[in-house]
């Protein structure tokens, strides 16, 4: 096990900037994941760790070692691809233990050394087993198992599941944090699939455009974002935004307003813009407010279109069916400006084109400075003591 540290790393490629100024300290025995859109960086992170990119600015440290000049060999690491990469040609036993054999280590230590790890990753009986008879998720465990002979100070997984079924990845998902636990070793792990970020790390690092932008447990990242794009990042579907106007008594949006005391709220005034945010999962039909400690006034919208998943049916709701509708492409994907999303059970009697009212928690709204992104308040309930949130209706009558 050993602690990794980037200490004001930077990779530029000519006039690309891949990683900014990565500060990252990652805990010994820690199993951190690091997400973000592709090209935001976090497999030059990866491999700038493992000495496959050398960076242009900054030191890397393992354990107590300053290992930025080291060759990928000599830094006690092991990778897992995305690209499995197993010898056709040999078996499961020599796909294991190649590295070792390399390394000129005695049989009986390879034998050791191969049992062991088909053990832990469950390839008892395999060993003597060509790639290409075997399921996806036995070649990926070939992979894992030839990584953990080598006992590395960390492991460095990049999209190992990547090329799996989404069955195959659930199971492996579970497989890695079995694995994660026995071996007590840290572990960083690139990945885009935020299930794969929210169910297994300790702590996720979210990076965007080569920056790391907040490394927290995922449910402090999920419920406490430090900025609009972890925000809108973490989470699917993603969290609502509605932009407005901070005004003497609260903020008002082109919809509705909201009360509380703009005082409270440290580093704007009264005129700055400012983004709320909203969960799905904390926008309720007025029916189901009682099951809120602390409800908006309703607000009137009409149902648009109803997703079914299963186990819950995402309703998007427009506030003003009349509306053009105002696309924007951020992160590739299209939101309209007039549009809430919600999650109700399957059991909710709601139809498409309906008029409804809905109340938001206003113990799960968050404020964001519009200019800069960075999250002004989780939560308002305790922003004022009032009630008295203008209603769309209000809101439409006043403008």
């Amino acid at each position: 096990m050993a602690r990794v540290r980037l200490e004001h790393v930077t990779k530029r490629y000519e006039d690309v900037v891949a990683v900014d100024d990565m500060n990252l300290d990652i805990r010994d025995g820690e199993f951190v994941c690091l997400v973000g859109p592709s090209g935001c960086g976090k497999s030059t992170t990866m491999e700038t760790i493992a000495g496959l990119t050398q960076p242009t600015e900054g030191k890397v440290y393992i354990g107590d070692d300053d290992v930025t000049t080291l060759a990928p060999k000599d830094r006690g690491v092991a990778m897992v691809f995305q690209n499995i990469a197993l010898f056709p040609h040999m078996d499961v036993f020599d796909n294991i233990s190649f590295g070792l054999r390399l390394r000129k280590y005695d049989d009986e230590e390879i034998e050791r050394r191969v049992d062991q790890a088909a053990d832990i990753v469950q390839l008892e009986g395999m060993l003597e087993r060509m790639p290409d008879e075997m399921s996806g998720g036995q070649r990926q465990r070939v992979a894992i198992a030839r990584a953990i002979v080598r006992n590395p100070d960390v492991f460095l997984m990049d999209e190992p599941l990547a090329n799996l079924d989404a069955k195959l990845r659930v199971h492996m998902r579970t497989e890695l944090q079995r694995l994660h636990k026995e071996l007590d070793t840290t572990i960083v792990y690139v990945t885009h699939d935020q299930a794969e970020a929210m169910t297994m790390s300790d702590r996720i690092a979210v990076i965007n455009a080569g920056k790391l932008q907040q490394i927290d447990p995922p449910l402090v990242c999920y419920n406490e974002p430090a900025n609009l794009f972890v925000a809108g990042f973490i989470g699917s579907p993603s969290m609502n935004f509605l932009e407005g106007e901070l005004t003497e008594t609260g903020l008002r949006t082109d919809h509705f307003g909201l009360e509380f005391e703009t005082d409270s709220i440290a580093g704007v005034q009264v005129g700055d813009r400012v983004t709320m945010g909203i969960r799905p999962e904390d926008v309720y039909l007025t029916e189901r407010g009682q099951d809120v400690a602390t409800p908006t006034e309703p607000i009137d919208v009409t149902t648009d279109v109803l997703e079914p998943m299963g186990d819950e049916v995402f309703v998007y709701l427009q506030f003003d069916e009349t509306a053009e509708r105002t696309m924007a492409e951020e992160e590739g994907v299209a939101t309209a400006s007039n549009q809430l999303l919600m999650s109700v059970s399957p059991d909710t009697r709601i139809e498409e084109d309906e008029d409804v009212d809905v109340v938001l928690d206003r113990s799960r709204i968050h404020l964001f400075d519009t200019a800069s992104g960075n999250a002004l308040s989780h939560g308002i309930d305790d922003l004022t003591d009032a009630g008295g949130e203008t209603t769309a209706r209000e809101a439409e009558s006043d403008s």
